[in-house]
């Protein structure tokens, strides 16, 4: 299984934050990516900079046929096609789409690191996975996302929001 990660917190050309992530979901379906679960959408303060406009964010849960490296090519395309300028580290962002897991696989390149580095110190990450995907178990760590979820500060686990709110497509 593929686990995804989207997240903007800048509005774009075709909408608000929730839009962007929308049409970024049917775009990666619109991909021959087979989305099984998505989770409602979570919101958190920008990090580091708090003065940024807040984050929401989904996690998804999918099979495809791509490889890894095809995949990459599809999330890069999705992004610049949504409108994402790439900017400085951790700046605003109209889309992000990470690929936190790839069927479990683990690599570590110039181009290419999987699982996705940070994913196991990052409530908008982990609290969403718990939400669609409780036997998930970190490729590295082997962990799961409510132990990974124990281990992060308490300022962390309560500054993130789940909203009544989801991405409403057919899967």
């Amino acid at each position: 299984m593929i686990h995804f990660n989207i997240g903007s917190n800048l509005n774009s050309n075709h909408g608000n934050r929730f839009d962007n992530i929308v049409i970024a979901t049917n775009l990666l379906k619109d991909s021959k990516i087979e989305i099984k679960k998505i989770s409602n959408f979570y919101e958190t303060p920008s990090y580091p900079n708090k003065n940024f406009p807040k984050f929401v964010n989904i996690g998804i849960l999918a099979t495809c046929e791509h490889n890894y490296p095809k995949l990459f090519k599809i999330i890069n395309l999705i992004e610049k096609k949504i409108g994402r300028v790439k900017t400085n580290k951790n700046y605003p962002r109209i889309i992000d789409i990470d690929i936190i897991d790839f069927n479990g696989l683990v690599l570590k390149s110039n181009i290419f690191k999987l699982p996705h580095p940070r994913s196991h110190l990052r409530n908008f990450v982990l609290f969403p996975i718990l939400e669609i995907d409780h036997k998930w178990s970190h490729p590295i760590l082997k962990k799961n996302a409510q132990f990974l979820i124990n281990k992060l500060s308490q300022k962390s686990r309560i500054e993130i929001t789940r909203l009544r709110k989801n991405v409403n497509i057919d899967l």
